[in-house]
């Protein structure tokens, strides 16, 4: 008896997550509030409706989603979902990301079951397919700039009777006053970077100077590590946003594959590729510069860099970093203990936990800002075509007085809500682009495509059963009917397996 219990059992499981398969999926709007928006309500989502019904248009069903921040609009069909965007887009202006979606049609029931249609890939549920090239010189000028500043950093802790350190095209130029002294700070630099670095000497007038390339091979190794991180940074991105089952891959030596099932807005899709966030720490200037001098006259101080606050003061803080982003492991956003504002828990690893703790034990009772860096992707038109242009925006969040030693773990606050805090976080967590990327091809998928390749293969798989049904009954009788029941058992039992999969 316990054996066809469990047949039934399992059968009725099965038949419970195979059913969301059956209900399709509704095109649909997901309106977001970006940074500094009033937050989604119900009388928000009254004021969208009644704005669509004024066009003409009635949306199938609105859910609000107080706790993501968030409205999700059903439309009939992809055409009136196209159209209700546009509307949408006029009326709400920048304060609100509109992103086209397709939303399961589950019945509530189904959904308390934690019970959902299996995963499709990019030829059934259409989506977008990037082709991706990292900027290599970028990243090339990146480990130019981040050896430029150790060159200082290690001559000037050896004592070295250096002048400076400046860069002509790819070349670090390091200018002694004495011979001695080019000796003794080409023998730090050569214990530091071994085969990184090509050093040679170059005589001018009244100074020694060290001049230092990339080797080839470390070249290489730089431009391997940007396309690896980037692969990275994008896939940690993607998974976090919840794009179900994307492909992330490398093509060439510099280039990137992307699909992402599902997404049927493009400028959503580059906005989530391209968009970065991170931090930068820095010393406010004390060295008694004005900083509305400055702003008036757009030009900061020697040594000095000119930032606004986000109440719009201007602050001068010091052109040396700090402490970049690129070494932070890990990021959780929460709640201040004492203020109960939204703040960003941040952890380092080894390497910038060191630097950060040297720094700040040296600067005590100094003020230091953190610096928000954002970039995002901006809408324009050139002849009716849609166009985006990467937009960098940089603000101070925060200025505080440094009280002690920091060292691994420390926070953040100053952000303006729970959402920012969440995103940053999230951004944090994938790292920062090691280089930019910049899309070289571009194609959409339509829903309708896959729909067309869903029919054609539940069509294939229709007729193919049918006549497997008639040949077993017509050849075995009753026990071709019992081989039919548990051939149509084990498709139901496929479908839930496969819908499973994704718990």
């Amino acid at each position: 008896l316990w054996k066809y219990l469990l047949v039934v059992a399992v059968l009725l499981v099965g038949l419970v997550y195979a059913l969301p398969n059956l209900y399709p999926s509704d095109p649909s709007i997901q309106i977001s509030a970006v940074r500094g928006a009033e937050p989604v309500s119900q009388a928000f989502v009254e004021s969208l409706e009644k704005t669509l019904v004024d066009k003409g248009i009635t949306p199938k069903e609105s859910e609000l989603d107080e706790v993501k921040n968030q409205v999700l609009m059903r439309f009939d069909n992809t055409e009136v979902q196209l159209e209700a965007q546009d509307i949408l887009k006029e009326s709400l202006g920048r304060q609100y990301l509109t992103a086209l979606n397709l939303a399961p049609a589950t019945p509530g029931w189904l959904r308390a079951l934690n019970a959902k249609p299996m995963y499709l890939g990019l030829d059934l549920r259409g989506g977008v397919h990037f082709l991706m090239e990292v900027d290599m010189v970028t990243a090339k000028d990146n480990a130019l700039k981040r050896y430029e500043d150790e060159f200082r950093d290690f001559l000037r802790e050896a004592n070295v009777d250096y002048l400076g350190v400046s860069r002509e095209g790819d070349t670090l130029i390091t200018k002694f006053k004495t011979e001695e002294a080019r000796a003794e700070g080409r023998k730090i630099l050569a214990n530091q970077y071994r085969t990184e670095i090509l050093l040679g000497d170059k005589e001018v007038a009244t100074t020694a100077n060290l001049i230092a390339n990339i080797s080839p091979d470390n070249l290489q190794a730089i431009e391997k590590f940007a396309l690896k991180q980037n692969i990275t940074t994008l896939r940690k991105r993607v998974n976090e946003l919840g794009v179900a089952e994307p492909i992330i891959q490398q093509q060439g030596l510099n280039r990137i594959v992307v699909q992402l099932p599902g997404v049927q807005d493009t400028g959503k899709a580059k906005k989530l590729l391209g968009a970065t966030a991170t931090l930068e720490f820095r010393l406010v200037d004390d060295g008694g510069n004005d900083p509305q001098q400055a702003a008036q006259s757009g030009r900061a101080p020697l040594g000095t860099k000119l930032y606004y606050e986000r109440n719009g003061s201007p602050i001068l803080l010091q052109r040396k970093i700090m402490l970049t982003g690129e070494y932070i492991t890990d990021a959780r956003s929460g709640f201040d203990s004492q203020s109960n504002r939204p703040n960003v828990s941040i952890n380092l690893d080894g390497k910038g936990a060191a630097r950060f703790s040297k720094v700040t034990g040296a600067n005590i009772q100094k003020p230091m800002a953190t610096v928000f860096i954002e970039t995002q992707f901006e809408e324009y038109e050139v002849n009716g075509e849609k166009k985006y242009k990467p937009v960098k925006t940089e603000e101070v969040i925060n200025v505080a007085t440094i009280q002690d030693q920091l060292s691994r773990s420390f926070q953040i606050t100053g952000l303006d809500s729970p959402d920012e805090a969440r995103e940053l976080a999230l951004l944090l967590r994938a790292g920062a682009l090691a280089a930019p990327v910049y899309i070289v091809e571009e194609r959409t998928v339509g829903p309708n495509l896959g729909q067309e390749n869903i029919d054609s293969g539940f069509m294939s798989i229709l007729i193919g059963f049918s006549l497997v049904l008639i040949f077993m009954l017509a050849y075995y009788r009753v026990f071709g009917l019992v081989a039919n029941l548990a051939l149509a058992m084990n498709v139901v039992i496929i479908f839930a397996v496969m819908s499973m999969l994704q718990f």
